[in-house]
Parts: structure tokens; sequence; C-alpha cells
């Protein structure tokens, strides 16, 4: 789990470019958790910048939940997320903790 503010790019069907503030959910290894006040559609390539790396991946869901929509992306293998790689302002490892 964590938390970092993103800016999603995408395009639609019709190839136009668009570009949202996100809200970064989760992440792990194989994909990602966006909350947006926009909808994504499934099926759209999906990506966005951080300093230190660049992820790319295909929306998987688009959920509307009381306070916006939930977008899961699945990466392209090529962009991966690791703790080297990138490291959210706020992340909170659920498997550190069990340890303790």
């Amino acid at each position: 789990m964590c938390a970092d503010l993103v800016q999603a790019c995408w395009k639609d069907q019709r190839g136009k470019s668009h570009r949202a503030s996100a809200l970064l959910e989760d992440i792990s290894a194989s994909g990602a958790c966006l909350q947006t006040e926009t909808a994504l559609p499934a099926g759209a390539a999906v990506q966005w910048r951080t300093p230190k790396a660049e992820f790319r991946g295909i929306v998987r869901y688009c959920e509307y939940r009381e306070i916006g929509y939930f977008v899961g992306v699945e990466f392209d293998p090529r962009f991966k997320w690791s703790k080297k790689s990138f490291q959210p302002r706020h992340l909170l490892d659920v498997n550190q903790l069990m340890r303790r």
C-alpha cells in the first residue's frame, strides 16, 4: 500500500491523448492501482513517470467507488516496479509489518 501523486497518460479508442492526476494507491512488481476522478477504459495503454522510473501497462479494470475511480493496471514486463527503481512518498510494506 502506498500514496503518491502521479500524472497518468492514455489514449482513447479514437487515439486522442488524455492526462489526469492520479493517486498511486498500491504498487507491486506486476501492477498498480490508481485512483482518479476520470474513468479510464479497460484495455487502454496507460503510462506515468516518476523522477527515477517510467511505468507502462494495460488497464485491467476501472471501478467507481465512493470517492473516485479505482484503476487496476497490469505492468508491461519491461516496466516492472521495484523498491530500487521507485519508492513512493508513503509506502506501507505489509510483509514487513507481519514480520514484526
